[in-house]
């Protein structure tokens, strides 16, 4: 269990995918670059299996904005993408209709 303040300080975002490419290193990541509203970030994603890379340009995702980075296989990743998984199936979070890049998640 966590605290409501605890929650509060995760800064969840809407982010506009704006380029998406096959991990150099990995078989099972893409590299991501995601407009969350004022800045772009690199994220890297475990999704490849599941999303073909052209598809996502223009998609939003939810996004955890004030994550430390972290290098995965060599590529850092500013922040990570929400997404359910269900046994083999993966979908990424997104809001019902689109909003500005940066939108705050409540």
């Amino acid at each position: 269990m966590i605290t409501i303040e605890q929650f509060r300080a995760i800064d969840l975002r809407v982010g506009t995918i704006r380029a998406a490419e096959p991990h150099p290193n990995a078989d099972r990541l893409l590299v991501l670059r995601v407009d969350v509203g004022g800045e772009e970030r690199q994220l890297v994603a475990g999704i490849r299996a599941h999303y073909d890379p052209p598809t996502l340009v223009g998609r939003q995702v939810v996004v955890v904005a004030n994550l430390e980075p972290a290098k995965l296989r060599g590529v850092e990743s500013q922040g990570m993408v929400l997404a359910v998984s269900e046994g083999e199936n993966v979908v990424l979070l997104h809001p019902d209709e689109p909003v500005a890049p940066g939108a705050v998640v409540r």
